[in-house]
């Protein structure tokens, strides 16, 4: 089902997230020495429009896209998993920020999503789990998120536990623990948000049966 989510990006960092796409495909496609030196232009004042906009140095700017291997842009993924015990929902507290979340992170080249949740979850709370059903595909630009200068699509998965460990803390984690939906730790906004975990209730209780999209 598609949501009717509003756009809660900022419209400026839009628009220069957007510019710094169309130069970076740009650079990748052209032959012209002359269209390449006007691409990157356009990527310099981006990144000082961005700049601008954080009151940071372009310099950390650009320390924000230097993992970018080039070609054409594209949203890159966040996957991450719910997985529930007796009604209640698996979160892991963060060691970069002391803050709580579902398993997760930067989907890694060469496996698929199911395949890198899985692991994910493994890592960071030290469960087999068997990643079940697709329940949401958020744009994370039109969610409240903090803004974020790169762009994200976040795919959420329903897993199930497919052994009898109990939760255990990752080389990334520092606790993990299932909490029910009336009591949960501050969550880590950036990873997750209050949305994500209802969602994931709902489609945990079959009350929805469809995977959410924008």
């Amino acid at each position: 089902m598609r949501q009717d989510s509003t756009a809660q990006e900022d419209i400026w960092l839009a628009r220069i997230k957007r510019l710094l796409a169309l130069s970076e495909t740009g650079q990748h496609f052209t032959k012209d020495p002359f269209d390449r030196e006007r691409y990157d232009e356009i990527a310099e004042i981006a990144r000082a429009m961005l700049a601008d906009l954080g009151g940071v140095p372009v310099s950390q700017i650009q320390g924000l896209f230097h993992d970018h291997q080039g070609g054409y842009a594209t949203p890159s993924l966040d996957i991450r998993g719910a997985v529930f015990r007796d009604g209640r929902i698996l979160l892991v507290r963060e060691r970069s920020d002391g803050l709580w979340a579902m398993p997760g992170g930067f989907a890694d080249i060469g496996s698929s999503p199911a395949e890198n949740i899985e692991r994910e979850v493994l890592e960071e709370a030290g469960l087999n789990v068997r990643a079940e059903r697709l329940f949401a595909v958020r744009h994370k630009a039109r969610h409240p998120y903090p803004q974020d200068p790169k762009d994200f699509y976040k795919l959420f998965f329903l897993c199930r536990q497919i052994d009898n460990a109990d939760p255990t803390i990752g080389l990334e984690t520092s606790g993990a623990g299932f909490f029910p939906s009336d009591d949960l730790p501050e969550l880590s906004p950036s990873r997750i948000i209050l949305q994500d975990i209802l969602e994931a209730f709902k489609a945990h209780y079959a009350d929805q049966d469809y995977t959410v999209f924008d």
